[in-house]
């Protein structure tokens, strides 16, 4: 069975990682037919210490910042040779190599309309460089370059709205999933891929070693994000929302409080307030909140 999958096991992320879980749902839901243009980032490291592979399907790594650029090229290079109808097309990178180093790229790939799937796994860090706040980094956070101390909480911005300025663009698709949810992940992938034009996929995925958690919390962990509502699931089509994940929110704290990096805020309930602020702003904003079933009157 493990000759046939498309992302194979063996290779060298860290226990419990969430990016790998993730990037294996997305690689088999997308199917054989698939080519994969990866930025640098853990996901490249971990998955082609040469000689080995852990890809299934044709993958190019080029630089930190373009692989919706490499992708471009790809699919343009499929249109000519009258292949594209028959494959897909994937970009992808981490968080950084997305809302920050590769937005630019992403944005033009976006704006010329290329039939791509961008993904996005964001596990809300520059992981594989020593865990360096990036524009999705979540308020609060205590990273190597947004430490808590006397002076700081830590992170002093909210994340990047990433999904938001996809969608600014006009594009046929923009969704965000979580790894913690491996079937809608897996629906969204297969219906962005059934979908003509630029789509943008951003997937919450945990890392035991950034996060600070335990490596067998990972599901968990990731299921809480969403819970609590500061991870929001929804999807858009052509620009209208079709779906959203509901839920019965849980307090934002349950969440903190399985993390290292947010140790520092347990001590501060101002802070866990402003956070608990955001979580009810997405709640609102995507109407998450499932409705209270009235027992019959008998």
């Amino acid at each position: 069975m493990e000759n046939n999958r498309l992302f194979k096991s063996g290779h060298t992320a860290c226990a419990g990682c969430g990016q790998a879980i993730a990037a294996r749902i997305v690689t088999e839901a997308a199917g054989p037919n698939t080519i994969i243009a990866n930025s640098t980032g853990c996901l490249e490291v971990f998955t082609t210490a040469y000689p080995e592979t852990a890809w299934g399907v044709p993958w190019i790594h080029s630089l930190f910042e373009n692989s919706a650029a490499v992708a471009s090229g790809v699919e343009a290079a499929l249109i000519y040779l009258g292949k594209k109808d028959n494959i897909n097309v994937i970009a992808q990178g981490g968080d950084g190599g997305t809302a920050d180093i590769g937005l630019q790229a992403l944005s033009g790939m976006l704006e010329r309309g290329h039939d791509i799937l961008y993904v996005c796994y964001d596990n809300e860090a520059y992981m594989n460089t020593g865990v360096q706040r990036s524009g999705l980094t979540p308020f609060a956070t205590n990273t190597t370059t947004s430490p808590a101390g006397s002076a700081s909480s830590g992170n002093i911005r909210p994340k990047k709205p990433l999904p938001e300025i996809a969608l600014a663009h006009g594009i046929a698709y923009v969704a965000t999933a979580s790894a913690g949810f491996y079937q809608d992940l897996q629906r969204k992938v297969k219906k962005a891929l059934s979908i003509k034009g630029p789509k943008y996929m951003q997937v919450h995925v945990p890392c035991p070693l950034g996060w600070r958690h335990e490596t067998d919390q990972t599901l968990s962990v990731a299921k809480l994000a969403v819970e609590t509502g500061l991870y929001p699931l929804f999807e858009y089509e052509f620009g209208q929302l079709i779906s959203q994940k509901k839920i019965t929110p849980k307090p934002v704290e349950e969440y903190l409080k399985t993390q290292g990096r947010f140790k520092h805020l347990l001590k501060s309930p101002e802070e866990i307030k402003k956070i608990q602020a955001i979580a009810d702003y997405n709640i609102k904003k995507y109407s998450l909140k499932a409705e209270v079933q009235q027992n019959p009157v008998s």
